[in-house]
């Protein structure tokens, strides 16, 4: 009996040691990976979560002057859930009905035919969004895995920037883009798209504008990462921003400036 007692404890033993040694949570295999992006399309479609109010709060503290503070609540999910990106697919959701509401309302304005207005809502949904988005995502997220990272001084974990929450900056970054270049644009039409100078200077503020934002709210993004060192290198796109504008209204007596309003109608409704 004793013999089979000392069995039966050493058999429990190894079970809790092999139970010990490799727990779930910790598991870097390929098959975790994948786990991973299935939860995270797993957030990004379950409707029962969202909460539209938040993210319209979100979006009102983005276009006020305090964007950063968009960001201290995926410093409290790090802290609580153990990532960065949303749980809450409402502010993706939110952004594209806005980009649809908005792009039938440029093809109204514009009285595109019906195959213009898909066309035109298509661009701005996939291309302009979406695409360019998950491109500009892809970019920063292995700029900063690559060579912005540091290893905290106190875990020694090497930490990376999860794709999705860099897709979440993207979103962060465009709207204030979307708010100037589709929502005011709109009403500044009849002024934008006059063949003048104060039209042109109207027309290259706003879009400076709207693009510096975006990568002011990019490197609000990357910066809140605690891990990530010399974001600055996300205001960089700024100053090509900046020296744009000023290069156009200089040539703007020599006849090589451009009206980015008059630019945009020519591609997409002209």
């Amino acid at each position: 009996m004793a013999s089979k007692t000392m069995t039966s404890r050493t058999k429990t033993s190894r079970t809790t040691i092999s139970r010990l040694t490799v727990p779930s949570g910790l598991d870097y295999s390929s098959s975790s990976v994948a786990g991973k992006q299935r939860l995270d399309i797993n957030r990004l479609t379950d409707i029962h979560q969202m909460d539209v109010q938040s993210a319209l709060d979100q979006m009102r503290s983005l276009i006020s002057g305090r964007p950063h503070v968009v960001y201290k609540t995926a410093y409290y999910r790090k802290q609580t859930k153990n990532h960065w990106a949303r749980d809450d697919p409402a502010f993706v959701y939110l952004q594209a009905a806005f980009l649809v509401f908005v792009s039938l309302a440029y093809s109204v304005a514009f009285r595109a035919s019906l195959t213009d207005g898909i066309a035109f809502l298509f661009h701005s949904l996939v291309w302009n969004w979406l695409v360019a988005g998950a491109i500009v995502a892809t970019i920063a997220r292995e700029l900063a895995n690559r060579h912005l990272t540091t290893t905290q001084s106190n875990t020694h974990v090497q930490q990376t920037v999860e794709w999705m929450y860099a897709f979440d900056i993207h979103c962060n970054s465009f709207f204030p883009c979307f708010c100037i270049l589709y929502a005011l644009q709109f009403f500044l039409l009849p002024i934008v798209l006059r063949n003048s100078l104060l039209s042109l200077i109207l027309s290259n503020l706003l879009y400076t504008i709207a693009f510096s934002w975006y990568w002011y709210i990019t490197h609000l993004g990357y910066r809140s990462l605690p891990f990530l060192t010399n974001t600055e290198v996300f205001l960089f796109p700024v100053a090509a921003i900046l020296l744009l504008f000023v290069l156009n209204l200089v040539g703007y007596p020599f006849g090589l400036a451009w009206n980015a309003s008059r630019l945009f109608a020519q591609i997409y409704f002209y």
